[in-house]
């Protein structure tokens, strides 16, 4: 398998959709279902400065006890950094990633959840294993230009990708 990934001044690909349940305070209940949608992330974060950091599944231990909780809390920070948008990517479905969501009381769009279905995007970069489960990364864009991207050595490792690591290189 390729492990192609991005490197600093890459171009993000201008194809890029991920499915999303957007929050909503009437369906912000657990056990609330919304509608997926696609979200066009080429489009969307064409003038914005963005993480996007992928991991192995929601509800997983490394991801749950530490990735998106380090996140969560760090997001002032990154705000801070000039960062206008956090967001995580699994290949679990939106409905999956969208309840992760509300487990871990993030309302709004301070941080998306996006399924990466069948792992299309990170299978494209080389970044997804044999099962089709997106690997433990992060890549910065900058108004449409990779910055920084890493991806871990070993599934339940957590340092380049971490948002200590990110706060680092923005």
């Amino acid at each position: 398998m390729s492990t192609k990934g991005f490197n600093s001044g890459d171009a993000f690909p201008q194809d890029v959709v991920f499915s999303y349940i957007p929050w909503t305070e009437e369906a912000g209940e657990i056990t609330s279902c919304g509608i997926p949608i696609n979200y066009y992330a080429s489009k969307e974060w064409a003038d914005k400065k963005v993480i996007l950091f992928a991991l192995p599944g929601a509800f997983t231990p490394v991801c749950s006890a530490n990735h998106v909780p380090e996140y969560i809390q760090k997001l002032p920070e990154l705000r801070a950094k000039g960062v206008d948008q956090v967001a995580v990517l699994a290949y679990n479905d939106a409905y999956v990633m969208s309840a992760w969501g509300k487990a871990n009381g993030v309302t709004g769009d301070d941080i998306l959840f996006l399924s990466d279905p069948d792992a299309k995007f990170s299978k494209s970069i080389g970044w997804a294993d044999e099962e089709g489960r997106t690997y433990r990364y992060v890549i910065i864009i900058d108004h449409g230009k990779v910055t920084y991207a890493a991806k871990e050595a070993a599934k339940n490792t957590l340092e380049l990708s971490s948002a200590d690591a990110v706060l680092k290189q923005l």
